[in-house]
């Protein structure tokens, strides 16, 4: 009686025992499928953080920059760093492109294409315009490449803290392979639509951005009209403290114009050109004139031919002077 009751007990342990492993095995195995290779094509100021935070995520990151020395440091977070586009998406899962523009990511993605496996998800995160996302999608749907198109709102200092809020558009049957890519370089995905192609969240980006380079060269011409009539800009924050008019991100971009910290840059002067412009074509395109947006790419491209295109946009202060400096 005893041993049967004893063999009982043994097999109920053994049965306990099996289903731990296999609860183990499944847990590991959902573990595997989040851990994806990605290939980050672009290593600039946002590729970088994004491609660093992918690999302290564990996943295998495999990354190209047109000017390597860019991408080495990589190397130091165990990527791989490509010497061509082509070696870079070999066997990835997930691409990620973060590049100049809509041009530029083509260009690239065709040096690439030989490469590409039919069924990898391509997460554009370009800031490309409208017309472009257009052409970058075609090119997705000849290649058998899901796209989601995924630009993302945020600088160099939440970019590096994977704080970034990704807009995306895509499919919504393919969205597991890619939001493991998602959480681990954003704080925040806000999905805009299920047809990449539509170009959904490119559209909310454009917006969010004219409101961004609005302020940030308002900010300067603040500061720049505060020398010209020999007023302190600490009279100025100190009349809106608390007020309606008060505004975070106003005090932060002074803060770097007043203590001279425009490099490295947030975001560039030059990027932030051929945002705006991309703004003004999206509203001419669509029957509204941004007078705004266009006094800004305007300001913005005066700074960088004065010598500020790598400082932050923030530098655009500068345009307000015939000079180069405003020392």
């Amino acid at each position: 009686m005893a041993g049967g009751v004893d063999g009982h007990v043994r097999a109920r342990r053994g049965q306990a025992v099996s289903r731990q492993l296999k609860d183990r095995h499944e847990k590991e195995a959902d573990l595997m499928t989040d851990q994806l290779t990605v290939s980050v094509l672009g290593t600039g100021i946002m590729g970088a953080a994004m491609a660093r935070n992918l690999a302290r995520a564990g996943h295998s990151v495999r990354a190209w920059n047109r000017t390597r020395a860019k991408a080495e440091p990589l190397a130091a977070d165990g990527a791989h760093i490509a010497d061509t586009p082509a070696e870079a998406v070999q066997g990835a899962d997930v691409v990620l492109t973060m590049l100049y523009d809509g041009p530029a990511a083509l260009e690239v993605m065709r040096e690439a294409a030989p490469a590409l496996r039919s069924g990898a998800a391509w997460v554009q995160a370009t800031t490309a315009g409208i017309e472009a996302i257009g052409e970058l999608a075609a090119f997705a749907a000849e290649h058998g490449l899901v796209f989601y198109d995924a630009p993302v709102l945020g600088t160099r200092q939440p970019a590096e803290a994977g704080q970034l809020t990704v807009l995306a558009a895509g499919p919504a049957e393919g969205r597991a392979v890619v939001e493991p890519v998602f959480d681990a370089v954003g704080a925040r995905t806000l999905w805009t639509g299920e047809d990449g192609a539509a170009g959904s969240a490119t559209r909310l980006k454009l917006v969010a951005n004219s409101w961004v380079l609005a302020a940030t060269a308002a900010t300067g011409e603040v500061l720049a009209l505060s020398r010209a009539l020999g007023v302190d800009p600490a009279q100025f924050f100190d009349l809106i403290a608390g007020g309606p008019l008060d505004m975070g991100y106003l005090k932060a971009k002074a803060g770097m114009v007043l203590e001279d910290r425009l490099s490295p840059a947030q975001f560039a002067v030059t990027t932030a050109a051929k945002d705006a412009r991309l703004i003004v074509a999206a509203g001419r395109d669509n029957g509204v004139r941004l007078d705004v947006a266009a006094a800004t790419a305007e300001r913005l491209e005066r700074a960088a031919a004065q010598g500020h295109g790598d400082e932050d946009m923030v530098a655009a202060y500068f345009a307000s002077f015939d000079e180069k400096t405003a020392d």
